[in-house]
């Protein structure tokens, strides 16, 4: 079976628009255009991918939508993966390193589907208001993200008196920690 999982390039851009957005539905030249992709080799992709069994299709208003079937037998490994692999989270790191000064960037939550405190964590210096503007355009989801951006210094006090909230964060092992300058001050405490 994972031998026809990840075969293309266009497949593999499928499996990310659908198990990073589980609950969304798209027809073929809505791919084709997001994905920049050929309409022939999206198609033959869908019809692999919904004989797998990884996909459901229904029309409506006369098109045909793709919807990913969440009971797929490989569904949560296979979003794992594509989670923790994927090019959006290193997109959303980058985009938020050019905002400012970023010591610390634990990417959680929403973008793990998953219920925490927050969904980004950020220690170090970013303009506020650019990040809501980067947020609010550039991070469709269910539902508003949580952030919580605390300075360098708050963050080592924190550390130091063992802060809950922080410990969690830290402490929690899918977590992604996608930047991270503060490593010496880490080593002994996750």
């Amino acid at each position: 079976m994972l031998k026809r999982l990840f075969t293309s390039k266009a497949r593999i851009k499928l499996l990310e628009t659908f198990l990073l957005n589980p609950d969304g539905e798209f027809f073929i030249r809505e791919l084709t255009r997001r994905l920049d992709e050929q309409i022939n080799s999206i198609r033959r992709e869908l019809s692999n991918l919904k004989s797998m069994g990884l996909l459901r299709s229904r029309f409506k208003n006369r098109k045909k939508f793709y919807i990913v079937n969440k009971h797929f037998i490989l569904f949560n490994e296979l979003r794992s993966i594509i989670v923790k692999s994927s090019s959006t989270l290193e997109n959303i790191s980058k985009k938020l390193q050019e905002l400012g000064n970023i010591d610390l960037l634990v990417i959680s939550g929403i973008f793990l589907e998953k219920n925490t405190p927050t969904d980004l964590f950020i220690v170090g210096e970013v303009d506020k208001h650019q990040l809501e503007d980067f947020v609010s355009r550039e991070l469709s989801t269910k539902r508003p993200i949580k952030m919580s951006i605390i300075s360098k210094e708050d963050f080592l006090y924190r550390l130091k008196i063992n802060d809950k909230f922080v410990r969690d964060i830290l402490e929690d092992t899918e977590n992604i920690i996608s930047v991270n300058k503060l490593e010496k001050y880490l080593e002994d405490r996750v």
